[in-house]
């Protein structure tokens, strides 16, 4: 009999999951720190303090629906999450990420951390995301690649629960069973779609399925060997788009230019 699914939240403090979140927590610090504006605004994953090396006035943290049971309603222990701790941004609304309480071209930043797999309709929440852009704003996202020894370890625990195998832990999930995971092509064509151009993207977390940090930490050479042999195959990525908006064309007047017109030479009387 499976072990009971944990959830994103309790997985994140296991040691792979710890070992993901500090990876993550440097990419994010590195890409928002230079990013300036006046609203930023991360959706989701409260463990994840994405904002705190960004520098802009306004940075909020919205959390789903659910976060309203689970912490607004919650015990008091809960409700110190609230509060901001070592300058990250405090949860300032509960939403729906498919429906932002935000007005057109307002929001300078937002950041997705593993927010459109957890998302019932990602594809949505991006087009969500592009409208309270402002032009030339920028969406940083992460998410666990389904092309990696994390994301092949999943899919055989899905196969072999199908199939109704449970010997030896075969259909043993290595993640947690919430969400569905969101390749980086198929990402990259949902951004085309929505005029977002892809700034940077990379990878990250290349140390096989383990879930003891001592095999880990052994395993810790494969992170400086990925990069440069198997660059693609990391166990998560990491984007950052632009939201490009073509301005209008301006148009010259109608009649053309009126051209120079050279002085005659002036005669001069009494030329012999």
């Amino acid at each position: 009999m499976n072990p009971p699914i944990i959830s994103l939240t309790d997985w994140f403090q296991t040691a792979p999951g710890g070992y993901l979140l500090a990876w993550e927590k440097a990419q994010f610090d590195l890409s928002v720190a230079n990013l300036f504006g006046y609203n930023a605004l991360q959706l989701g994953l409260s463990e994840l303090h994405t904002l705190e090396a960004n520098r802009m006035p306004h940075r909020w943290l919205a959390l789903p629906e659910e976060f309203m049971g689970e912490t607004v309603l919650g015990s008091r222990g809960d409700e110190d999450r609230l509060a901001p701790s070592n300058g990250s941004p405090r949860v300032a609304l509960v939403t729906n990420a498919a429906a932002l309480p935000f007005p057109e071209a307002s929001i300078d930043l937002v950041v997705l951390p593993h927010t459109l797999e957890l998302s019932a309709d990602p594809h949505h929440v991006l087009r969500e995301v592009e409208r309270v852009l402002v032009p030339e704003g920028r969406v940083v996202i992460s998410g666990f690649n389904p092309n990696s020894l994390w994301g092949l370890r999943q899919s055989r625990g899905r196969l072999a629960d199908r199939m109704g195998l449970s010997a030896w832990g075969v259909s043993r999930l290595y993640l947690p069973e919430a969400g569905d995971f969101i390749g980086p092509g198929r990402l990259r064509d949902w951004l085309r779609l929505l005029s977002f151009e892809v700034e940077s993207e990379r990878f990250g977390c290349y140390r096989p399925a383990v879930r003891s940090d001592k095999w880990l930490q052994r395993m810790a050479w494969m992170d400086r060997a990925g990069p440069r042999w198997w660059p693609i195959f990391g166990a998560v990525y990491f984007v950052v788009a632009v939201k490009r908006v073509r301005g209008v064309r301006l148009l010259g007047p109608a009649w053309r230019p009126r051209r120079t017109v050279m002085a005659a030479p002036v005669s001069v009387a009494n030329r012999h």
